[in-house]
């Protein structure tokens, strides 16, 4: 799946960018493939139902494949950008980890649902970056209107990711740290690209 280089620029360059650091990336759309159906299955019946988006609105990176929904044929050119640093995080972990080390972190420690810290850390990773994106490619304005951040917060204490990290303040308090370090280092006087709002990440 490669983006039409006039209407995806900068995605696209990022793609490319992408397969010459992972040389093995693809992208694979879940809507017809087994194991994401498998995994969706799986998700709805160890959280009761309350991750029933998995196939039709979150990305998710497993080895070196990024698996989307439906909606990534409709992105614009920035929102695929702000996604793809945030999964990009995520495959340099693997990278770092290896598979084994960094799906056991991933999934297991201190528990698989209600207390996942290894996966609240390496998911704040990640979206650490998606503020950092954010900021650079639709300005700091759309960081501080509070959208992006409850929609941060719902994931890390709610269903969506098995109540990874069911503090809510304590989220947020990470995330005030990166918007106060972001705003101490922004740089004045470049325009800003508008695009959507953030897309689900996994």
């Amino acid at each position: 799946m490669s983006p039409e280089p006039d209407r995806y620029p900068r995605s696209g360059q990022l793609l490319a960018d992408l397969r010459t650091e992972f040389p093995s990336f693809r992208i694979v759309p879940k809507r017809h493939d087994l194991l994401s159906h498998a995994i969706d299955g799986a998700l709805k019946l160890v959280t009761l139902g309350a991750q029933r988006r998995y196939l039709t609105h979150y990305h998710t990176v497993i080895g070196y494949t990024l698996y989307v929904p439906p909606g990534w044929a409709t992105m614009s050119d920035v929102a695929r950008v702000i996604l793809l640093r945030h999964e990009r995080v995520h495959l340099r972990q693997r990278r770092r980890y290896g598979f084994v080390l960094f799906a056991f972190l991933y999934l297991v420690p201190f528990l698989p649902l209600g207390l996942a810290y290894g996966r609240a850390r390496l998911e704040w990773e990640a979206y650490r970056e998606t503020l950092r994106a954010t900021a650079e490619l639709q300005g700091f304005s759309a960081l501080v209107d509070g959208q992006l951040r409850a929609e941060i917060v719902r994931r890390f204490v709610g269903g969506d990711y098995g109540w990874m990290w069911p503090f809510p303040a304590r989220v947020s308090a990470w995330i005030d740290d990166e918007l106060a370090d972001l705003q101490r280092n922004s740089t004045r006087g470049v325009e800003p690209m508008h695009g959507t709002g953030p897309a689900g990440s996994s």
